[in-house]
Order: C-alpha cells, then sequence, then structure tokens
C-alpha cells in the first residue's frame, strides 16, 4: 500500500494526471485497470502500488476532479467584477457549465455525483453532498449581506443550484445548448 503520509512521487503525480485525462475521456464506471494501465503507460501493478487499491485510485481521481471544482467555483467568485446578486452569479456560472470545452469534465463530475448517491460508502462517499455545499457557498457570496444568512437566502440559491444542475443534466444528455441556455436565461431574467 502507498504511503499516503509524505508528499506524492513526481511519478505519482504524472501518472494521476494521466488518468484523469483517460477518465475524462472514458468515465469511471467501468474502469479497469488493465486498459487503464496501457493506456497511460504504466502497470495495473504500479498504479496498486501507488495509489493503494483501485478505489484508492479512484478516490485520487475525484479528488483531482474536486480540484477542477473548487478552481472553477474560486476564479467565478473572485472574477472582476463580482456578479451582483444571483441571477448575474447564475449567468456567469451557466456561460461557463455550458462551454463544450468543459464537457469532459462535466461528466466526469456527474457520474460521480450519482455514484455518491448509489455507493455512500465507497470512493465516492459524500462527493455530491460536498459539492452542493461549495456551490451554495459560491452562490451565497453574491448574494447582499443581508440576505445571505436568511432562510429566504439559503432558498432562493438552493433554487438557483437547482435549476443550473438540472439544465446542465438536459444539456449534457441532448448536446441541446441553445433550448437549455434559453431556458436559464429566461428563469434568471424573468
Amino acid at each position: 500500500m502507498a504511503d499516503t503520509t509524505t508528499a506524492p512521487s513526481a511519478r505519482r503525480t504524472e501518472l494521476l494526471e494521466l488518468a484523469y485525462a483517460y477518465v475524462r475521456r472514458n468515465g469511471l464506471t467501468e474502469l479497469s485497470l488493465r486498459p487503464l494501465a496501457a493506456e497511460i503507460g504504466s502497470s495495473p501493478r504500479v498504479l496498486l502500488f501507488l495509489f493503494g487499491s483501485k478505489e484508492g485510485l479512484v478516490r485520487a481521481l475525484l479528488a483531482r476532479a474536486r480540484e477542477d471544482e473548487l478552481d472553477l467555483l474560486h476564479r467565478l467568485r473572485d472574477q472582476a467584477p463580482p456578479p451582483a446578486g444571483l441571477p448575474a452569479a447564475g449567468e456567469r456560472i451557466w456561460s461557463w457549465l455550458s462551454d463544450p470545452a468543459h464537457r469532459p469534465l462535466l461528466v466526469l463530475w456527474l457520474e460521480a455525483y450519482a455514484r455518491s448517491l448509489l455507493d455512500p460508502t465507497g470512493p465516492w462517499a459524500d462527493f455530491a453532498a460536498t459539492t452542493v455545499t461549495d456551490w451554495l457557498g459560491v452562490l451565497a457570496a453574491a448574494q447582499p449581506e443581508s440576505e445571505r444568512d436568511t432562510t429566504e437566502g439559503l432558498a432562493c440559491r438552493t433554487a438557483l443550484l437547482a435549476l443550473l444542475r438540472g439544465a446542465l443534466i438536459d444539456l449534457l444528455a441532448t448536446g441541446d445548448q441553445e433550448r437549455t441556455t434559453a431556458a436559464v436565461l429566461r428563469h434568471l431574467q424573468g
């Protein structure tokens, strides 16, 4: 089993990045170490040594995906000028979510989100709940301070998150960016 108390080796980091690119293309559901290892220039034995187990590798891949998610959230929150209110934040977030360049990451995110709900004790544990908390935090930053810590403020953030998540699932399923964007904007500007 790999020692997780020390800084990761350069080889572990390199293989994690290659595996992350692989799962963004192929998904996590049917992940098998042998094809993954062949694709990234390693062996199943090396992956097991570096990550401890297949479950350890999946946990590392989910942590890597979360790094991208948190980076996005920080960039959205810190953009100048900051979004003024939930509708502006929603438009900015939807612009990023609906960008075709982000599809592989978002498909991986949705897969991990769903698996977290189906297998709450596996390597996916808490992925969905943590994601909701992260996104609600970003949306809270877009609300006026007087509204942020109220029951109504939380309800508004939750409704916007549900709209964005639902539209994203629809977009990923159909590829219909025009229709889903029109629906999101109708709600946000309505």
